[in-house]
């Protein structure tokens, strides 16, 4: 630690912060001094708010991976109910920075605001994890839980998300504009670190460990709730070291004031004895000074090119819902290394930090060699474009799903599978004098029998023939059986005929012996088959299986080999050899065969449209805007997510189109809305907020200019992060 230099700045804290975190006094400087890093102009204060960054970065981005799965495999909600809460939080998140930013602005400052918003932030995540126990109280419970904590977690992340970067450039004096260029630089990768981290992390907590016997969703949201707890600690620890500016005023409040004025006094006034204004808002005249409408002017105009903006989002946000659902019916086997499906996101945050350098050392400046003057307003067009071919690429993916996806038997049609373990040949009589023959299996080298496909409407009766007295089978028409013949008579069996849900393998079993067996155990499933008896179909995770069972009171194993992703399959005792019983194992649907290594096209491109649409949006908006005004162009930007969140809410709520229908029509949405924006943006006339400034204030340009383009000025002259993760 350096010498501790002055402070002017005004102080204000929680009371007895520091008494209660017990901190040394020697990490504490007299009033009005603030420690420094190693002798430099880096405040020590800086290190606090970087960690708290991280941590809560990890612990929104870490509990959010995991989010959509848990709504699926443990509340039990449908994949449309699933989206529709997901994207609710989302956009409740996005919509809460605009009660966090007045509380900062006009009543507790930046420091009290962050501190008690988190402390609710916590309470929210504890609240999360306690519902994700399977042993408190009943569905009910874990669903009533697990609201109130995404609620609680949605109000502390929205409220202290425009807080943080601004009270930590609030750290610095005005001299050091390099110093404060630079904590924002790792201030943005701290976002991204603890995103990346978080996203690879909690989704390994959640599938790779097992609590109660399932996956386990407490420790994925408990460990997010451990680093958004530390995040606060740390947070709190630094509380004698920074500078605590007092409130300055609500600018939001007043523009929406002064908005609101202009049209109560332009309705009052609409008759025509009242001459026209040239401007709508310059009916806010007799209240507001001139100056404060300019700036309003200034603002609605940008905040115009918003409102096609949401589609963007709509999009982008389906990483974690719809994106996620798609990973589950895929393949994720690298050779070993085995993806949880809801890993895939981590895509997003690592190829952005491979891309933004190439954008910006690379292409940007290529384009600019070819002479191309590829303006701002073009460059978002061309990032919801790409977003949109992103959607198209995830379209084909889930073609190539649909293909590996065996069709149910559909109205007028019904399938019947015929496992032949008698000693001759079976023959099938069907409706409309269909014939079949199913010769004998062979367990020594056993192959699935196929479904016979057969066609009839309603309800017709199969005669399955061979050594013994022929056997009568009931069908219905939309239905599949399986029908197990033995020379001591036949059986049926109806089978679901779909594959299993998120990822997951299921298996049945089928009993040869005369004897029972007891306890056939693997994972959490404890099933037991009475003699020449069968089970219904018991869904697991994707492993290679060695159950263990009991016939009598003597134990054996039974090798079920790999039961992989989305695959269903039947597993036939057929006797005792030592200490195993035998089976075989027969697949009756073909697991998922389609690897997920193919979304990686589409992360990349929604990516790339990001890094275009996103981070060119942030620039353009805040070079359009006076300083005064940053923080209401960054709340406008923050509910275009929110409203984009809304969209998706939407839609998924409607819940009549197939997947691949659903993606085509966001992507043509996308196109529409990026057609429609381009001409938005050809008639937009760029303005020069320097013109509002007073001779006296151009004094100053200069040393503002110095600023890179990460970061521009907020309305009480603290900087604000532009290239940032939202």
């Amino acid at each position: 630690m350096g010498e501790c230099t002055e402070d002017t700045s005004p102080q204000g804290t929680v009371p007895g912060l520091e008494k209660l975190l017990f901190l040394p006094r020697n990490l504490l400087c007299p009033p009005g001094k603030v420690p420094t890093i190693c002798g430099t102009n880096y405040p020590l204060s800086i290190m606090f708010i970087i960690v708290n960054e991280f941590c809560e970065r990890f612990s929104y981005y870490g509990m959010k991976a995991v989010l959509t799965l848990y709504f699926l495999n443990y509340l039990h909600w449908d994949e449309n109910l699933s989206t529709t809460v997901y994207h609710a939080f989302s956009g409740l998140c996005y919509f809460t920075p605009i009660i966090g930013a007045p509380i900062a602005d006009a009543w507790l400052g930046k420091f009290n605001t962050i501190f008690w918003l988190s402390i609710l932030y916590v309470v929210g995540h504890v609240i999360k994890s306690v519902g994700a126990i399977p042993t408190v109280g009943s569905t009910e419970v874990h669903v009533a839980l697990s609201v109130v904590g995404l609620i609680a977690i949605a109000l502390g992340t929205g409220g202290i998300k425009p807080c943080v970067s601004a009270f930590g450039g609030d750290q610095f004096n005005e001299e050091h504009v390099q110093e404060r260029a630079k904590f924002f630089s790792i201030f943005y990768l701290s976002i991204n670190a603890g995103s990346l981290i978080s996203t690879f992390v909690t989704p390994v907590l959640r599938g790779d460990v097992q609590c109660f016997g399932t996956d386990c969703y407490a420790l994925a949201f408990g460990v997010p709730a451990a680093l958004m707890f530390f995040a606060l600690i740390v947070f709190v620890s630094g509380s004698g070291m920074y500078k605590k500016n007092p409130p300055q005023g609500n600018i939001l409040g007043s523009v929406f004031k002064c908005i609101g004025f202009a049209i109560k006094n332009r309705w009052n006034h609409r008759s025509k004895a009242h001459p026209k204004r040239e401007h709508w808002l310059d009916w806010a005249t007799e209240k507001y000074p001139k100056k404060l409408i300019t700036e309003v002017k200034m603002v609605t105009k940008v905040l115009f090119l918003y409102i096609p903006l949401p589609m963007f989002w709509a999009l982008f946000d389906q990483q974690g819902s719809r994106w996620t659902l798609q990973a589950t019916r895929m393949n994720t086997d690298f050779k070993g290394f085995v993806a949880q499906p809801d890993q895939m996101q981590i895509l997003n945050p690592l190829l952005i930090l491979i891309l933004i350098p190439v954008f910006d050392l690379g292409i940007y400046p290529l384009i600019k060699l070819c002479k191309i003057n590829f303006k701002p307003l073009p460059k978002m067009t061309v990032g919801m474009i790409i977003a949109a071919l992103a959607f198209g690429v995830a379209t084909v993916v889930e073609f190539k799903i649909n293909e590996t996806i065996p069709d149910p038997p559909k109205s007028g049609e019904s399938f019947l599978q015929v496992m032949n373990l008698a000693g001759g040949e079976v023959t099938i009589n069907g409706p409309g004098n269909v014939q079949f023959k199913e010769p004998a299996l062979n367990l020594n080298d056993y192959k699935d029998p196929e479904y016979l496909k057969m066609k009839f409407e309603g309800t017709q009766t199969v005669t399955v023939s061979w050594g013994g007295d022929p056997c009568l089978v009931t069908v219905n028409d939309t239905a599949a059986y399986t029908v197990v013949v033995q020379d001591s008579g036949c059986r049926q069996i109806k089978d679901p005929f779909e594959k299993p849900s998120n990822g997951l393998a299921a298996v049945r079993f089928i009993n040869l012996m005369n004897e029972a067996v007891y306890n056939i155990t693997f994972g959490d499933i404890d099933i037991s088959v009475e003699a020449e008896g069968e089970t219904v179909y018991k869904t697991l995770k994707r492993a290679k299986v060695i159950a263990t069972a009991r016939i009598g009171s003597t134990e054996y194993s039974i090798d079920l080999g790999l039961l992989d992703f989305g695959g269903a399959y039947t597993a036939v005792l057929t006797g005792v050899r030592g200490t195993e019983i035998t089976v075989v194992v027969g697949e009756d649907i073909p697991a998922n065969s389609f690897h997920v290594a193919w979304q990686i096209p589409q992360y990349f491109l929604i990516s790339a449209g990001e890094v275009m649409f996103s981070i060119t949006g942030l620039e353009f908006s805040y070079s359009q805007a006076p300083a005064s005004m940053k923080s209401v162009l960054q709340a406008g930007w923050l509910l275009t997510v929110a409203f984009g969140n809304v969209i998706v809410l939407i839609v998924a709520q409607a819940g009549s189109l197939e997947q691949w229908a659903e993606f085509i029509l966001f992507g043509a949405l996308l196109i529409a809305v990026a057609i429609i924006f381009s001409i938005m943006a050809y008639f937009y006339v760029p303005v020069n907020p320097d013109d509002l400034k007073d001779e006296d204030e151009k004094a100053d340009l200069d040393e503002k200019k110095a600023v890179p383009d990460f970061f521009e000025m907020s309305p009480d002259n603290n900087f604000e992060e532009k290239k940032t993760k939202i």
